[in-house]
């Protein structure tokens, strides 16, 4: 756990929104390579971690290889390719101590508004202590809001008929109870996405039985929850020179996928839904439990390390259903079928509730932002919002890869602002030529239900966003910082450039 330090200070050079993984490696970036600059990060919780803190439902880990998620700085060195929460808690707090970062940290901090003042060059962040209530006003030139993309006080439950009747106890997993007693139960888990296929095989060791009850099938993927070349490289070469290596090798698998998954989505379709059917037993009906209406990576694909999803079903401890709610009765969930599930505790693992930059109230000049009506910029800023960049993953990929992009690209900025004696950068959208697209274009059902609230994507130029990281590479780690669709302002505000 990260130490916590009281500070009077309220003035800095950028303020840090969120100690999460974004908010972290974006600190490295600014105490390694920027040490003159200062920062704060604001937390609205009272740890570091995020997402990684705040589930604590059974067998959270991560949903891509650990190699391509941790910081490109610090090496995985756990032998887990396939991480459970609290290494990655672990891992996190070591870099925090690594770099120094915990003294910048403020906890149960949150920031409920910014507004930039184009007089003073500086934003006004107006937090709210989560223990005493107490309000304060942090000054910053630069936001960096690392705060993902969902709302972290509550996650999505559709209204189900008779829930009031249910006699057993109802959960979802962004609320999990940490002393909820599930051993010998019957538990009905209603999803079939990233959670429910992490929930139904942790819960299953111990529960005397768990369904996992879906509307639908997703695409699920076993892999190794350790990766054999990487542990070998680690231990030949050691952790610093074998994690280039395992980096590259892990993302050309990942985006070959992706790739073979966007060209030949039917062939691509047959091998996924193969390799589920192997680890069933002979005359599971694979066609209706785990064959999807839709191409793979139209939604993300479910990863279950080792397969374990597909031991729990064998072992006869877990079961799939797939079928509609007609309603809640007291002693479990009747379907439309006819069928009755009898269930101690149903879990809603029904999906999250996106949120755009924390939900904050940002103000430019005292005119407030409506952030469905910006463009991202090279998918890190908002046009017409000045000295604002935020932390936006792939979906397609490890989330950090493209963090650690966006962190290289502000540095670049920042220097190339001191250079020429800018104080102020605004990403301004053409009057024409520039179409607005859906910045997440995914079928998934968390996705569909708030993404209209988002920034847009942008049609052509800087304003594309692209889940391709070879080529965030080229126009974020190396294409030019200067760019007609940014606007300067120098310190004297008396004239603008765009060199």
């Amino acid at each position: 756990m990260a130490t916590k330090l009281a500070s009077t200070e309220t003035d800095f050079d950028v303020v840090i929104i969120g100690a999460g993984i974004s908010g972290i490696g974006a600190a490295h970036y600014l105490a390694t390579q920027r040490p003159t600059t200062s920062y704060a990060i604001l937390e609205g919780r009272a740890d570091i971690g995020g997402t990684w803190n705040l589930f604590k439902y059974p067998g959270i880990r991560s949903d891509s290889d650990m190699p391509s998620f941790c910081f490109g700085f610090r090496p995985w060195t756990h032998k887990k390719s396939i991480a459970d929460a609290d290494i990655i808690l672990d891992y996190l707090n070591a870099t925090i101590d690594q770099n120094g970062i915990a003294g910048h940290i403020r906890f149960d901090t949150k920031v409920s508004s910014a507004e930039f003042d184009s007089e003073t060059g500086r934003w006004s962040i107006h937090a709210v202590n989560s223990s005493t209530g107490e309000s304060t006003v942090y000054t910053a030139r630069f936001i960096y809001s690392g705060t993902g993309y969902y709302n972290y006080e509550a996650g999505y439950t559709p209204e189900f008929a008779g829930l009031d009747t249910f006699g057993g106890q109802v959960v979802h997993p962004q609320h999990w109870p940490e002393d909820l007693d599930y051993s010998g139960k019957k538990v009905v888990v209603i999803g079939s996405g990233a959670t429910a296929v992490t929930v139904v095989p942790a819960m299953a060791s111990t529960a005397a039985h768990v369904t996992m009850l879906q509307r639908s099938p997703s695409y699920v993927l076993a892999l190794p929850a350790e990766d054999a070349i990487a542990n070998t490289l680690n231990k030949l070469v050691g952790p610093q020179r074998a994690h280039a290596i395992i980096r590259r090798k892990n993302i050309a698998i990942n985006r070959g996928l992706f790739k073979a998954c966007e060209r030949m989505p039917s062939v691509m379709r047959r091998l996924l839904i193969a390799g589920v059917r192997r680890r069933l037993p002979k005359g599971f009906d694979v066609d209706t439990h785990f064959t999807p209406n839709y191409a793979p990576w139209d939604q993300r694909l479910c990863m279950v390390p080792n397969g374990d999803l597909f031991t729990a079903i064998s072992s006869g401890r877990a079961s799939v259903v797939t079928d509609h709610i007609e309603a809640f009765t007291e002693t479990g969930i009747a379907l439309k079928s006819g069928q009755h599930l009898d269930a101690d505790i149903v879990v809603t693992a029904t999906g999250l509730n996106l949120l755009p930059l924390g939900g904050i109230d940002l103000r430019v000049d005292g005119s407030p932002v409506d952030i469905a009506d910006t463009v991202a910029y090279k998918a890190m800023m908002l046009s017409g919002v000045p000295n604002f960049v935020f932390a936006f993953g792939y979906t397609n990929l490890a989330w950090t890869l493209k963090v650690e992009l966006v962190c290289a690209h502000l540095i670049r900025l920042l220097d190339h602002m001191d250079a020429h004696g800018h104080a102020v950068v605004t990403p301004m959208l053409p009057a024409s030529g520039v179409e607005r697209t859906p910045m997440i274009e995914m079928s998934s059902g968390y996705v569909q239900r708030k993404i209209a609230t988002f920034p847009k994507a942008g049609s052509t130029g800087p304003w594309t966003v692209k889940m391709a990281y070879e080529d965030d590479i080229a126009r974020l780690k190396h294409g030019p910082v200067a760019d007609p669709a940014l606007r300067f302002t120098s310190r004297s505000a008396s004239y603008v450039t765009a060199s």
